[in-house]
């Protein structure tokens, strides 16, 4: 929760950290895909994707959805804040950040790395769990001043994938690893369990094919007992031969 400061905030960025996105539009009650889950900065509200025709030259930002929590892609936000020790997770091949504080549905105690602010553990050396938590730091610790080195001037900032993403991220994801240069997980997207799939298809065609061969293989070569009954049943007699006269 943000201090009562929040009102010296940008109006897009204390909007950003009060809307409520994923809820159904009004507007677009009866079209499919219809969650509000797009924000635009220029009009500080949050839309659904059949909104987009008037913010076509808007600065839009995708919220994503992930454990039941707003979360924007670590690319995405670089572009509006300083994201440094802001706790990141990688989950569908692209790193995340929560945007506002998880609420804590039980006392925990935690002796180790927390947030500055809600206390929940974190990885080493992150200080915060979410953007919202960052901001309310600086409120307390530097005021509205400090801000200026925390926001950066984005004039430009389009959807990365108009009309594709419906926000929701899959629920596997790891820590990312403090001062890791990796950037993907091994959970993979929907591309990975595809290709794993179509791997393990193939793999068991081959098998079956080689078993056939193999089973074809064997009963040429030893016969079953059913096979040798009918192969004497069917064998034909010889004319038998008549002792010699003497």
């Amino acid at each position: 929760m943000l201090v009562s400061s929040n009102l010296s905030l940008p109006p897009w960025l204390q909007a950003l950290l009060t809307e409520k996105f994923f809820n159904a539009c009004v507007i677009h009650e009866g079209a499919r895909k219809n969650e509000k889950n797009i924000f635009c900065l220029d009009c500080c509200i949050s839309i659904c994707p059949h909104c987009l025709s008037p913010h076509g030259s808007h600065r839009l930002l995708q919220i994503r959805r992930y454990v039941y929590n707003d979360v924007l892609r670590l690319d995405d936000a670089q572009k509006l804040f300083d994201s440094a020790f802001v706790q990141s997770y990688t989950t569908n091949n692209a790193k995340v950040i929560f945007l506002n504080q998880r609420p804590l549905t039980r006392p925990v105690n935690i002796r180790g790395n927390i947030c500055s602010r809600c206390d929940r553990g974190l990885q080493f050396p992150y200080l915060f769990c979410s953007i919202s938590c960052k901001v309310d730091h600086i409120l307390r610790t530097e005021g509205v001043s400090g801000l200026s080195s925390f926001l950066y001037d984005c004039k430009f900032l389009p959807l990365s994938e108009p009309g594709s993403d419906d926000g929701l991220m899959t629920p596997v994801s790891v820590l990312e690893p403090a001062a890791s240069s990796k950037t993907s997980s091994s959970s993979g997207g929907d591309g990975g369990v595809a290709c794993r799939a179509l791997a393990c298809t193939a793999t068991t065609e081959i098998v079956r094919k080689k078993r056939s061969s193999l089973t074809n293989s064997c009963r040429t070569m030893f016969p079953r007992d059913t096979e040798i009954s009918t192969i004497l049943m069917n064998r034909r007699k010889k004319a038998p031969n008549r002792a010699p006269l003497y």
